[in-house]
């Protein structure tokens, strides 16, 4: 399938959400396609070349997002904010460029991680993940919640744990969804010791 791609320096995780402000004519128009069809388009790391405005391809990583249009508003500044959110892991094959600069990707679905429920060991995570997304308010507000989905609950922790963005692309490429809790746990662990000190 062939899906306009939008080159970002982040990682967006099936399931999250990613706020947008939008300001450049390409992606205006891709995103006015993309609600007019309700189609997807692709988000992917950014690895080397411009995020905004650049005349070259950009260099992505090969695994990326397909991301759908949740909602949008007109800011105060005139830009268009836009929340969409994460649906299925998809793997480059080409890429092109269309005249007006815009990134197109052939690609392939990658098949969806099973549903496997949250091992003992990492019972306790899901109450805080709750926490913290009722903290983070209005961002999670149009998401699924399934705490009890061990993909979705590492998916979370991916996004939210300050995670170096290479780290994070890492934790997207996994297909095991225990195997990434497993790896989150270090980083988690970081995390409460810098808050205790």
């Amino acid at each position: 399938m062939n899906v306009p791609l939008f080159p970002l320096s982040t990682v967006l995780f099936p399931g999250g959400p990613l706020p947008l402000r939008i300001f450049e004519a390409r992606y205006l128009d891709m995103v006015s396609n993309c609600m007019k069809n309700n189609t997807p388009f692709g988000v992917l790391l950014l690895v080397s070349g411009p995020e905004v405005g650049g005349k070259g391809m950009a260099g992505t990583a090969a695994i990326g997002t397909l991301a759908t249009i949740a909602d949008w508003y007109q800011g105060t500044d005139g830009l268009l904010g836009v929340t969409a959110l994460g649906t299925d892991r998809f793997r480059l094959l080409s890429a092109s460029r269309q005249d007006d600069g815009l990134n197109l990707g052939e690609i392939e679905l990658l098949p969806p991680e099973p549903v496997v429920p949250v091992p003992e060991e990492f019972a306790g995570w899901s109450s805080l993940l709750q926490a913290v997304l009722d903290d983070l308010g209005k961002l999670y507000e149009l998401a699924e919640r399934r705490y009890d989905d061990a993909s979705w609950l590492g998916f979370r922790f991916a996004e939210i744990l300050p995670v170096e963005m290479p780290e994070r692309q890492r934790l997207l490429e996994m297909t095991d969804p225990v195997q990434r809790l497993h790896a989150l746990r270090p980083l988690l662990r970081q995390v409460r010791e810098i808050k205790t000190q």
